[in-house]
């Protein structure tokens, strides 16, 4: 564990993020982000992890490099596990510490401004069960993460970013918002899954009645 978990409780979440970047390190293990967010990890890591992809997601394979460890963390919490885990390959992984640092930079004020709102309420939603099925939909939005989808990641990475928040903070009304995105990407998907398959079906049949 290094310095940055001795005092991760009496700092902002988004200072914290700032002072990781700011090391001078050219890269960022993550046996190291493990260490800093300490027992509030499981929240603190998705919502970095999550923050992560929906910056520098555009990278070809970062997406899918980031999902592994939601998907880990999703299930420890659909499970209820009480100490975060993540396998030993990936706390040897590292990440561009200059990358990092310019996704903190980017996302730092809008964090601010909601951690300025941000309170433990809705107390219900920091249950048992809200927190499995958190983590259920995390699995699910990492695997979406993980396919080769340009263009795709930036919704269920804010998803993952937001849920996480909650979890960390115990904010019930941030979890909310995960949730509502949840339900409003799942619809969007529906609608296009639909769309595209009448379109193709159309299309076979016209195919078919021509030869």
């Amino acid at each position: 564990m290094n310095d940055h978990s001795n005092s991760f409780s009496a700092r902002p979440f988004s200072q914290v993020l700032v002072d990781v970047g700011a090391v001078n390190d050219p890269v960022l293990p993550m046996h190291e982000l493990v260490g800093t967010f300490g027992e509030r990890g499981f929240g603190a890591l998705l919502l970095i992890l999550g923050l992560l992809s929906a910056v520098i997601g555009v990278i070809p394979g970062t997406t899918t490099l980031l999902g592994i460890p939601i998907l880990i963390i999703g299930v420890q919490l659909l499970f209820r596990r009480d100490e975060l885990w993540l396998p030993g390959w990936i706390l040897k992984r590292d990440i561009p510490r200059p990358a990092f640092a310019e996704a903190a930079a980017k996302v730092k004020s809008r964090l601010e401004r909601v951690e300025r709102f941000s309170r433990p309420r809705l107390g219900f939603m920091s249950g048992d069960l809200s927190e499995a099925l958190i983590g259920l939909m995390c699995v699910i939005w990492a695997a979406v993460l993980m396919l080769p989808l340009i263009g795709f990641n930036l919704v269920p990475s804010l998803i993952v970013a937001a849920f996480g928040f909650g979890l960390m903070q115990k904010d019930g009304v941030v979890m909310l918002v995960g949730w509502v995105g949840s339900a409003g990407m799942a619809t969007f998907t529906w609608i296009v899954w639909e769309t595209v398959s009448r379109v193709l079906t159309a299309t076979w049949e016209m195919i078919v009645r021509v030869f």
